[in-house]
């Protein structure tokens, strides 16, 4: 695994660090403490077969202003996948200096927490939050809504915003109410498994990043490591019938908000969600899920979703199979804050935690990144326009790919597309297909919009068969000259490996694209 590579999985757990502004305080403002830090450890459930409880260990930041009589909210703060939480007080200098207290915790299996990491399971990981909650409400600094009930928020990307949801979801499962009262969860996951094996499909390269860096610190449990090794491995997505003997689908079946929305669970609360459009691990459409399935209608009138152009990219994006764009940026937090989404956090925990009008805007609606760096916002993003396309068949080459026309520019996408056909296929083995929207003058020079396809995944000899393939959400601006495609590939960079095989040609008759379209 490349530095850079793991890189990109450790610091996906943002820190909430503030913007330049916050950084350059005046010199007597920095020569005072910020807040008075300390570090503990409290003891949580034991690991299966064990009864010694696992330590999981936090920093905890009080505000120079806080005290019994003055009294602040609070917000929780975890990493991403394998890193360690934070313990200077100068990552949280914005926070601290506007009057909130901030906890940052290890989860279980990193940093000096024990344990093994099990991926944000409301058995572990779901007991780890509410033990830390529980530390929170006898804060007597803490600004408290009722007993065992403190005013909290959450900061965090990626495995960062994994505990978010755990939490929030596993105290109204509980009792009702989730005990946060605003979320701010970046990069993260609605399902597990959709994620890391849509279609059944591994996302090869990112299930062996993750299996190796969780080496590192042997965070995970063996067997789970075995599984990702053999997914990359196979090409499928392990449902206990490999070499481990593990079904992933099962193991990650309650780790994360799909499970919870499928037990008639949704979050009453206001919740900013941040997703990259970009983002070649939990993609854009995850986090769509999460706004449109993990929130009641009135919790989303009271929330912010933003896609900008970042999040999880692998460090060969630049010169991906299928040739993709994958533009950075983050325009809609310009737009809506003034500034990054850690000013547009702020504006948001300012209004929700603290009752203070800071004049957001955007409430209920969807806030997306265009590869132009210009910012799309709309209030659904179901496909609202049909357009035939007629056959879309794959390549058998090894490295090859085609583009189909689907519309001229001008014309504006933003949302989530999907592909209708009748399937058909060849090959008796695996049977493997990528899609994805482009933009090009010409089909040789169409890239990939942002950088993301979504697998086709079969076995055996299909005919004919009804089929409804979803493509990767996106917001683009063609412009007149351009046209748009639908490309079709027969391996991708992200998928990788004998996921990306194809023994046969994989072909969509009759195939109409239905697109969200930006009146």
């Amino acid at each position: 695994m490349s530095a850079s590579a793991l890189a990109v999985l450790v610091t996906s757990g943002l820190t909430g660090s503030p913007g330049p502004a916050a950084a350059g305080a005046a010199g007597a403002d920095r020569a005072a403490p910020l807040a008075r830090v300390s570090n503990a450890c409290l003891r949580s459930v034991p690991e299966r077969g064990s009864s010694k409880p696992v330590k999981i260990c936090y920093t905890l930041f009080k505000p120079r202003s806080a005290d019994r009589h003055h009294r602040v909210p609070l917000l929780m703060h975890s990493h991403g996948w394998a890193g360690q939480r934070t313990r200077d007080p100068e990552a949280f200098r914005s926070w601290l200096r506007a009057g909130y207290g901030v906890l940052s915790f290890d989860q279980r299996g990193f940093g000096e927490s024990g344990g093994y990491a099990h991926v944000e399971r409301p058995r572990f990981e779901g007991r780890d939050n509410l033990k830390l909650i529980r530390l929170v409400s006898r804060l007597r600094w803490v600004t408290q809504d009722g007993p065992g009930d403190p005013r909290l928020g959450a900061l965090g990307g990626s495995y960062g915003g994994g505990y978010q949801f755990l939490g929030a979801f596993l105290e109204l499962q509980r009792t009702g109410k989730p005990v946060y009262d605003a979320l701010a969860p970046q990069i993260t996951w609605h399902d597990l498994s959709g994620s890391l094996g849509p279609q059944g499909v591994p996302r090869v390269q990112w299930a062996l990043l993750l299996g190796g860096a969780a080496q590192n610190s042997d965070a995970l449990e063996p067997k789970i490591d075995e599984a990702l090794v053999e997914g990359a491995a196979t090409g499928e997505w392990p449902d206990g019938s490999g070499p481990s003997g593990v079904d992933m689908y099962r193991y990650f079946k309650k780790n994360g908000p799909a499970w919870h929305v499928s037990q008639g669970r949704r979050l009453g609360i206001p919740v900013l969600l941040g997703q990259g459009t970009t983002d070649t691990l939990f993609d854009l459409r995850q986090g769509l899920q999460n706004w449109h399935r993990a929130l009641t209608p009135r919790a989303r009138r009271r929330s912010i979703f933003v896609g900008y152009n970042g999040g999880h990219v692998l460090p060969t994006a630049q010169t991906a199979v299928p040739p993709a764009n994958s533009p950075q940026g983050d325009p809609c937090s310009r737009e809506l804050a003034g500034g990054d989404f850690t000013a547009l956090t702020r504006a948001f925990f300012d209004e929700k935690l603290r009752g203070r009008d800071r004049g957001l805007t955007g409430y209920g609606q969807v806030h997306l990144a265009t590869p132009g760096g210009t910012c799309t916002t709309v209030s659904s993003v179901e496909p609202t326009a049909s357009y035939d396309v007629g056959q879309v068949a794959t390549p058998s080459g090894a490295s090859t790919w085609l583009a189909y026309p689907v519309a001229e520019g001008p014309i504006s996408i933003a949302g989530s597309p999907t592909m209708t056909g009748s399937l058909t296929t060849v090959g008796v083995d695996l049977n493997r297909a990528f899609y994805g929207l482009a933009v090009g003058p010409n089909p040789a020079e169409a890239r990939l919009v942002q950088g993301n396809v979504l697998p086709l995944g079969t076995t055996g000899v299909v005919t004919g068969e009804p089929w409804e393939q979803q493509l990767p959400a996106v917001a683009v601006d063609v412009p007149e000259g351009q046209t748009l495609y639908v490309m079709a590939s027969a391996v991708s960079d992200v998928f990788g490996g004998p996921g990306a095989r194809t023994p046969g040609a994989v072909v969509l008759d009759d195939a109409v694209v239905h697109l969200p379209v930006v009146e």
